[in-house]
């Protein structure tokens, strides 16, 4: 019997976790849903908003006319739902990370919460940030490029048949610019989450600075391979891409040698941190080190 009321004992705990945790997902499914149905109705002034870039560069090339077909009958119904999946994320963002923090708060200890709270107000700001730099800077210099493919061609008549060209015009898809805009977007929103993530890492101690500055040369690469990826084949926005994620990587080894050294000064502070013994650590790694070299 009183085994049976062990098992119930060690059991409750994790039954009111999984409570819990099912309470706060169907609270963040349902902000979603609001901030969906929300989007949905004024969708149409949300997909006005986001044909600005295009309209702008058809504009500069003396298009009169920016206007999208729709290519299949349910297209507009697609591009509706898109635009409410997107905005109905973004709306509901800040009640999902409510929950969550609200779910996770109370297993930290109060020094755990205060370093992880900032990253956690730190993330959506970023990556607003780079989806403003994504429609603002990016889309309009990559739209501008794609449209220089236009060409005119010449009118038809009895005289010139020989001579006759055909014209190149831009008739663009309505769900597929949109899908290459909320591309451009999501790319450069997620791109600029790097000094968060690395940040954190570092004050977890999972990535130093001199770890990351020894890895520069494959964090090149790495970021070069990215950009091909998550860009449309034009070299305008691969580069753009590479400078803006090379000078992320760059602040984030800045950011985590920061961490490293409030960390030192606090174990320092604390007396747990000898600069004589790590004098010694460091001069007994160099020596090792010209032995393996002589």
């Amino acid at each position: 019997m009183s085994e049976d009321n062990e098992i119930e004992d060690s059991s409750a705990p994790l039954i009111e976790h999984l409570a819990e945790l099912r309470q706060r997902l169907i609270n963040s499914v349902l902000a979603f849903i609001v901030g969906m149905i929300i989007c949905f109705t004024v969708w149409n002034p949300i997909f006005d908003f986001l044909t600005q870039p295009l309209c702008s560069a058809m504009a500069v090339r003396g298009h009169e006319d920016c206007g999208l077909i729709l290519i299949k009958l349910q297209e507009g119904f697609f591009v509706a739902i898109s635009i409410s999946l997107m905005g109905g994320l973004m709306l509901s963002f800040p009640v999902i990370s409510y929950q969550m923090w609200r779910f996770v708060a109370p297993g930290l200890y109060r020094s755990e919460k205060g370093a992880f709270l900032p990253f956690l107000l730190a993330s959506p700001f970023m990556f607003f940030l780079g989806a403003t730099f994504a429609f603002y800077v990016v889309t309009p210099l990559a739209f501008d490029f794609f449209l220089g493919f236009q060409q005119s061609g010449s009118i038809l008549s009895e005289e010139m048949t020989e001579n006759a060209t055909a014209g190149i015009a831009f008739q663009g898809s309505a769900q597929e610019y949109l899908s290459l805009t909320i591309k451009f977007i999501v790319a450069f929103g997620m791109c600029f989450q790097l000094p968060v993530l690395l940040t954190l890492m570092g004050k977890a101690g999972l990535v130093s600075a001199e770890g990351l500055g020894n890895v520069r040369k494959y964090a090149v690469v790495a970021i070069l391979v990215l950009a091909a990826l998550v860009t449309p084949p034009d070299v305008i926005t691969q580069v753009i891409l590479f400078v803006v994620v090379y000078g992320l990587y760059e602040v984030s080894i800045f950011l985590v040698s920061r961490v490293e050294k409030k960390r030192e000064e606090k174990l320092r502070a604390e007396g747990y941190y000898d600069d004589d013994e790590a004098d010694v650590d460091e001069a007994h790694l160099d020596s090792q080190i010209e032995e393996k070299n002589g």
